[in-house]
């Protein structure tokens, strides 16, 4: 009799267990994301392309902004009950959130195709070795001047391709002395130039092992270096909000700007200055090993949640791996692929107005490719704030190796070392 009971209860867990899992594959897809001009609209385009050949399946698209998104993760206490199949996560938190909350994000290594998405994107989603991110828009590093303000110096965008910071410096003085405007601007304390020069050469704030690096950092010693050396001559302008670092571009106050390639949907809304921009690479590091011409600032990768309806959020999620999706979105949404593949749709060998009739998106797809991948982290932000303030000290007069000293125990103190 106990053997027939215990029977019934196996046999009862065994169809609880069965109902729960029909209950979460119920043949529906929920997303969160952000911003309806970008993420959603994307969104919605692999929506359609997806049911095209699975009209059965309801995707619900749902508008939450990022920090909504974290807030929920966070308040889920690891219950994904109350979470969607698919969230969009920033670039710079995956880490963080993954390691904070592990039993929330599911591990895809071996399950999703990431060999033909830029290495740099796909590590930002890489934790211990493995994958919980699909890849989305990027955030590689374009150098984009004014070919008329280059050429009443004297100069070509071909002279600005492939160098490094020491000619850039030499070219920005002499066409700051001839045109009167700087080569660059950003905003002070974002430190967004900083750690874009750092990440060019595969270095950042923390070891591998996930310990704050900024005392014994050469490379970030180098960068911080060549950025006080470009305020000092104002090759480089500081501005404090954003609206004023748009207003520079906007405004022509500046030759050009060099920051992630999300940038252009600011120059191409400027219909007066079609014609009169020119792309090509930033420069590299002189003396930190591993320099390269390429980086990133800025993007956003998918996650899959666990214990929701996986196979069915994975299979859909293979649009990302489309290049017609690629093209498709990129007019009208400036998403720009890391996924390698799509610098051969349609769209992106197609010429540029604004760029001199060159196929820029395809360029940028290839830089994105040989972008060097960087260390983020559970503590990136904190990172990021303390190396702000010891940066504007450093500008201000401060001794390097104290701010960095100091930058290194606060950030040590909030990790709890």
């Amino acid at each position: 009799m106990k053997k027939f009971v215990s029977l019934l209860l196996v046999l009862a867990m065994g169809l609880s267990l069965c109902s729960i899992a029909a209950a979460e594959a119920d043949g529906k897809i929920t997303i969160w994301t952000w911003d309806p001009t970008f993420n959603i609209a994307a969104m919605k385009v692999a929506k359609e392309m997806y049911q095209k050949d699975h009209p059965d399946v309801e995707i619900e698209i749902v508008e939450k902004l990022s920090e909504d998104i974290e807030t929920a993760v966070i308040a889920s206490n690891g219950d994904t009950s109350t979470l969607p199949d698919i969230l969009l996560v920033q670039d710079n938190s995956f880490q963080k959130f993954v390691t904070n909350y592990p039993e929330v994000y599911a591990d895809i290594t071996g399950q999703y195709d990431l060999s033909e998405f830029a290495p740099g994107k796909v590590a930002y989603s890489t934790v211990d070795g493995k994958n919980y991110g699909i890849p989305f828009d990027a955030g590689t590093v374009t150098a984009t001047y004014r070919t008329d303000y280059l050429e009443e110096a004297g100069y070509t965008i071909a002279d600005l391709t492939d160098i490094d910071w020491d000619r850039f410096i030499e070219i920005g003085r002499d066409v700051k002395a001839k045109t009167g405007r700087p080569m660059l601007s950003g905003q002070a304390e974002a430190v967004d130039m900083i750690l874009i020069m750092l990440q060019s050469c595969g270095a950042s704030m923390f070891t591998e092992d996930g310990a704050v690096n900024f005392v014994n950092n050469e490379p970030l010693r180098e960068v911080l270096s060549y950025y006080k050396q470009m305020v000092d001559e104002g090759i480089f302008i500081e501005v404090n909000t954003w609206d004023e670092y748009i207003g520079t571009i906007s405004n022509q106050t500046v030759v050009g700007t060099m920051t992630g390639c999300w940038i252009l949907s600011t120059i191409m809304s400027l219909p007066e200055q079609s014609g009169l921009w020119g792309l090509t690479n930033m420069p590299k590091l002189v003396a930190s090993e591993g320099a390269t011409n390429y980086s990133n600032n800025g993007g956003s990768s998918w996650a899959i949640i666990n214990d929701k309806d996986f196979d069915l959020a994975l299979d859909f999620m293979q649009i990302y791996r489309n290049v017609d999706f690629y093209s498709e979105i990129l007019p009208m949404t400036s998403a720009i692929a890391t996924y390698t593949p799509a610098k051969e749709g349609a769209a992106y060998t197609a010429g540029s107005d604004y760029f001199n009739g060159e196929p820029i998106f395809a360029t940028i797809v290839e830089y994105g490719a040989l972008t060097p991948s960087n260390i983020t982290g559970a503590f990136y932000y904190d990172a990021r704030r303390a190396l702000a303030t010891a940066n504007t000290n450093y500008l201000h007069g401060g001794d390097l190796d104290s701010e960095l000293q100091t930058a290194e125990d606060t950030v040590n103190f909030t990790m709890g070392f």
